[in-house]
């Protein structure tokens, strides 16, 4: 039997994702997840009413037939569209940050679940706006009200902006790029919430978990969501390696009965090795695994669009994405 044809693989995850296609088209979602779905180095996202085709080929001029492919597929399918930008990994720096290839003015926010998120889609090499923690933004939006948030890694903010729309107390976002915070602000802005709630913080990670703990700082919901691996001057982060390392640091800043959301995206780490860690952590009695959070379906896959299982299992989650929320105990001082 021949392998489905690009376009016929496309197609297919297409039809899988008809309800997510709905008007006024400002919502974000993955249109194509190549790695599970029959091209692995594609990605077809959707911002608003902009196209994100991304691949992270080596050879440029396979990936080129691939990008051509899928975008004369979508503009055909999806008449409302109205930009396409590309990004290749293995290109020079504009390729890497994007180019728009069709329309003018790339989508500047989405909006999910009633909250508004400011993008730059050609910021760096990310979207500026992770698809994989959708679920997570739905947890943070339905149990922070009233809460003190520590976003730790924030990168643009987008959870602490969810969980200020939820009506947190207070969010402090901390990242070490002040360009990527500076989106926060203009997110906080676009949902009418009040700046005097949200801190942002341009501080390494290390530095700035070493001055909470020495001024006895508290939160009731920490957030860590480190990048794969990250060395600065002040400490080194290695998801796969040293998997429960961060946890352990940012622990001690989380009140008694505060959650402690873990998020480890290492694609080679299995779930059960994780979870494995996580479950190490909690046998003194004061940590415990409350619940996991799926991956949504569109960047996984669909049962019936799936030809290509991920390198290790990640069962019990759902997704190399490992999104686990610990409750905190404190010892008695």
């Amino acid at each position: 039997m021949n392998s489905p044809s690009l376009e016929d693989s496309l197609a297919q995850a297409l039809s899988a994702r008809l309800t997510l296609v709905s008007e006024p088209h400002t919502a974000a979602f993955r249109l194509f997840s190549g790695y599970y779905e029959g091209q692995a180095d594609l990605t077809a996202d959707v911002f608003g009413k902009t196209l994100l085709l991304s691949t992270g080929a080596e050879n440029l001029s396979a990936a080129a037939v691939w990008l051509e492919t899928a975008r004369a597929f979508y503009l055909q399918k999806l008449p409302w569209l109205e930009c396409v930008v590309q990004k290749q990994r293995g290109g020079d720096r504009a390729q890497k940050q994007g180019e728009i290839v069709w329309g003018t003015s790339p989508a500047v926010e989405v909006i999910e679940n009633g909250v508004h998120y400011a993008l730059r889609l050609q910021m760096n090499q990310d979207a500026s706006f992770y698809l994989d923690t959708r679920e997570l933004r739905t947890w943070l939006q339905q149990n922070c009200a009233g809460k003190s948030v520590l976003n730790t890694f924030a990168y643009t903010g987008s959870l602490g902006i969810t969980a200020l729309a939820g009506g947190a107390a207070s969010v402090r976002q901390v990242d070490l790029n002040r360009g990527f915070l500076d989106l926060a602000r203009t997110s906080a802005m676009l949902n009418h919430l009040d700046l005097g709630r949200m801190k942002l913080v341009a501080n390494d990670i290390f530095s700035e978990i070493g001055w909470l703990k020495k001024g006895q700082h508290l939160f009731e919901v920490v957030i860590l969501d480190p990048p794969f691996f990250s060395v600065t001057e002040k400490g080194k982060v290695d998801l796969v390696s040293e998997s429960t390392r961060m946890l352990n640091k940012v622990r001690p800043l989380v009140q008694d009965g505060g959650y402690l959301i873990a998020i480890n995206n290492a694609l080679f780490l299995s779930g059960q090795e994780y979870m494995d860690s996580l479950q190490r952590l909690c046998t003194d009695g004061y940590l415990e695994v409350v619940t996991t959070l799926p991956v949504p379906a569109d960047v996984t896959g669909f049962p019936d669009t799936v030809v290509r299982q991920p390198p290790v299992d990640p069962a019990p989650f759902n997704h190399s994405t490992k999104i686990a929320v610990l409750k905190v105990r404190r010892k008695a001082s």
